[in-house]
């Protein structure tokens, strides 16, 4: 494991999927069908192990949760983003919808790129994007697409590899976050 100050970790909070309104330390952004069950979970749980408060959509909310305000709510009130490209990511509404509000709020991004390149990302409109939302995600995208991150095929990659680089720079993007403040 990386070097970082021995207290950071110490005065993180557990994370309480019951509280959705407080700041979260790190939202997953992705796409269920294609990785609910297998990355994303994973960071959330190793996230966790590491007393960071992470949020994703199906540990933090409940059932009679307003959906896009608890989302948007955690977006707006993380420190980073952690946005896991898949092959049906763009094809989705709420994933670009979250991933625009994320560039929006300029925070700190770390994509993954699982199972496909950035040069593949690109908008999906079957007609069910309104017309304001697909000037945001089309930059949103772009923005994505020009962001350095980490690249996984589930195929030939170590599912536990991509977790433990994933969780190692959101250690350290935190600590540069927290050392900024001082």
């Amino acid at each position: 494991m990386m070097n970082f100050h021995p207290n950071f970790l110490a005065h993180q909070t557990p994370t309480n999927p019951l509280v959705t309104n407080k700041a979260c330390d790190v939202f997953i952004n992705h796409r269920g069908i294609d990785t609910k069950r297998t990355i994303a979970t994973l960071l959330y749980d190793h996230l966790s192990r590491l007393n960071l408060q992470p949020f994703l959509d199906n540990k933090n909310m409940k059932p009679g949760d307003k959906l896009f305000d608890n989302i948007d709510n955690a977006i707006k009130n993380c420190k980073v983003g952690i946005t896991v490209f898949s092959p049906n990511y763009c094809k989705s509404y709420f994933c670009l919808h979250e991933l625009a509000l994320i560039m929006e709020s300029k925070k700190k991004v770390i994509p993954i790129f699982c199972d496909i390149k950035p040069s593949q990302l690109a908008l999906v409109n079957n007609g069910t994007v309104p017309d304001k939302d697909l000037e945001r995600f089309k930059l949103a995208i772009e923005e994505a697409k020009n962001t350095v991150g980490l690249t996984f095929d589930s195929l030939k990659g170590n599912w536990s590899d991509v977790v433990t680089s994933a969780s190692e720079i959101v250690i350290e993007s935190l600590i540069e976050m927290k050392s900024e403040e001082i």
